[in-house]
Order: C-alpha cells, then sequence, then structure tokens
C-alpha cells in the first residue's frame, strides 16, 4: 500500500497556541480549568487532563467551583458576559481565543455599533457563533440571525425584510465554513439585501486543507480523514471527499481504521486543524502494517 499524506493537514496556528497556553498553564501547577473543550479533539484534551487541566461544562462556570485558579478561555472563544462572569469571580483569565476568531468578534462588535443587522453563516449551536453572536447581541445590533444553507439564508432575509425593511445588513461566517457554503449564503442573504457588508471571515488554514484534500483526492484511491468528530472543519473534510465520490472515513486513532482500506492499493490522509501530529503519525504507522 502505498500513503499519501496531504500537503496541508493537522494543527493550524490557533490550535496550536491554544495548546500550547494551556500546557504552561498546567505545568506553573495550581487549579487550571478550561470553559469547555480547549479544542475539538478528544486525544488532545485527554493528554491536558494528565497534566492536570480541569474540562468544566461548555459554557458554565459551575456555582460550587472553588474560588482561585486560572480559566483558559478555549480557541472557538465565549461570549463577553461569560468572560465578564470569570473575571467577576475572582479567576485569572488566559484567553486562548484564536487570533482569527477574536477579530471577527471585534468586527460583529464594530459592525453591531455601526447599525448593522447581522446574519452568522455556520452551526448555531458551535463554540465559535455561541461567541461571535454575544459580541453581536452585546453591541446592540438590530437583529443577528445564524444560517447554514443558501436556502434558509434566503428564507431569514426574506422574514428580516418584511420586519426590519431595507436596514444595513452585514454576513460574518464560521471561520471552518467552505467557500461554496458561504457564497451560496451571501447569494441567498442578497436577493433582499443587495448592498449585504460581506465580511472574509474563512480561515486560511482551513482554506488550505479543503485544497489540499482536493489535491490528494485526484492520486489517492482511498481516504482517511484523520480527527475528532467534533470538529466542523475535520467534518467537512470527510464531506467534500464524499461529494467527490471517494471512498473516505473519519477516523479518531489508528483503531478505527476500517479493514476495507487494506483492499486500496493508494491511500490518502488528510486531517483537520485540531488533529495532533502524533495522531497522524499513528494512523499512518498503522496503515503501512497492512
Amino acid at each position: 500500500m502505498r500513503i499519501i499524506r496531504a500537503a496541508s493537514l493537522g494543527y493550524c496556528m490557533g490550535v496550536r497556541r491554544a495548546v500550547e497556553l494551556a500546557e504552561k498553564e498546567a505545568a506553573a501547577g495550581g487549579p487550571v480549568y478550561t470553559l469547555g473543550p480547549l479544542i475539538h479533539n478528544p486525544q488532545a484534551l485527554e493528554r491536558l487532563r494528565s497534566m492536570g487541566l480541569e474540562i468544566l461544562p461548555q459554557g458554565e462556570l459551575p456555582p460550587s467551583l472553588p474560588g482561585g485558579g486560572t480559566v483558559i478561555i478555549r480557541a472557538h472563544g465565549v461570549p463577553p458576559e461569560t468572560e465578564a462572569e470569570i473575571r467577576a469571580r475572582g479567576y485569572r483569565v488566559v484567553d486562548a481565543t484564536c487570533p482569527r476568531v477574536k477579530a471577527n468578534q471585534l468586527k460583529v462588535r464594530a459592525l453591531g455599533q455601526g447599525g448593522y443587522g447581522i446574519f452568522l453563516a455556520g452551526e448555531e449551536s458551535h463554540g465559535e457563533l455561541v461567541g461571535i453572536r454575544g459580541y453581536a447581541l452585546e453591541a446592540s445590533s438590530r437583529w443577528c440571525e445564524t444560517v447554514t444553507s443558501g436556502a434558509e439564508a434566503e428564507k431569514a432575509a426574506e422574514e428580516v425584510f418584511r420586519v426590519h425593511g431595507p436596514e444595513k445588513a452585514a454576513l460574518i461566517g464560521q471561520t471552518t465554513i467552505s467557500p461554496g457554503e458561504y457564497e451560496s449564503i451571501a447569494r441567498g442573504i442578497q436577493k433582499y439585501f443587495p448592498h449585504l457588508e460581506i465580511t472574509d471571515t474563512i480561515c486560511g488554514a482551513t482554506r488550505e486543507r479543503q485544497e489540499s484534500l482536493g489535491d490528494l483526492l485526484g492520486l489517492a484511491e482511498a481516504v482517511i480523514i484523520a480527527g475528532g468528530r467534533n470538529s466542523a472543519n475535520t467534518r467537512r473534510l470527510l464531506t467534500i471527499a464524499r461529494e467527490r465520490g471517494k471512498p473516505s472515513w473519519l477516523v479518531e486513532n489508528s483503531r478505527e481504521i476500517p479493514a476495507e482500506v487494506s483492499s486500496y492499493p493508494v491511500v490518502g490522509i488528510a486531517a483537520g486543524a485540531s488533529t495532533p501530529d502524533r495522531v497522524i503519525d499513528e494512523i499512518e504507522a498503522a496503515l503501512r502494517s497492512f
């Protein structure tokens, strides 16, 4: 079996920064918490737990939590009121929000303060959009609607137009959304808001991984996508591969590699932006042992 890696795969800058900050805080000792999973990868989170870092329920600071210690804001960010509550309860805050996500939080705040209504493109329950929505609401945006597809965006835009009329509207997307999805959503909204302010929010690392996967699909007969099932950008890689008609599987570790992979002479490996290098290496080693 021949194994080909995608040219771009594994940790992006924002994820690597968050993990390094967490490792530094854990090594310093004392109670260290993250508000929800730092990143969407089970192996990386288990390693941080082994270093003494405690993962709190997503979006919640338990009332019974002992006072003192450090709370790390995860890479996806949190709403501003959540950070304010952490500080008000006396915890030291380490902000590991991805710089790209932080830029989008500040952008949506500025748009809201500028009188814009906001359309958010992506998964409504995803931590990143939950945080960004908090910044929009803090800025008293005229409205804030989350949409996941072009059809949904058009329907939401029609309703917003009916209620608010031809007001200023802006679009901000989840950093892991695909360019095609983002363009489709923008077109749906522009049918009612032709002067829509569109912010380029797609992460460069997301684009690179999707483009690298596209190249890989032309070379490999089957593809393993390495990463956590809770990772939006990893799931999108799987969707892209399957839409291209390529046999493909998402695996979190080498034990999940399906036996049928052995029937393909050339197998590609792609990985989401929150997948550690060591997990990718283990999966490649397992494939070579087939």
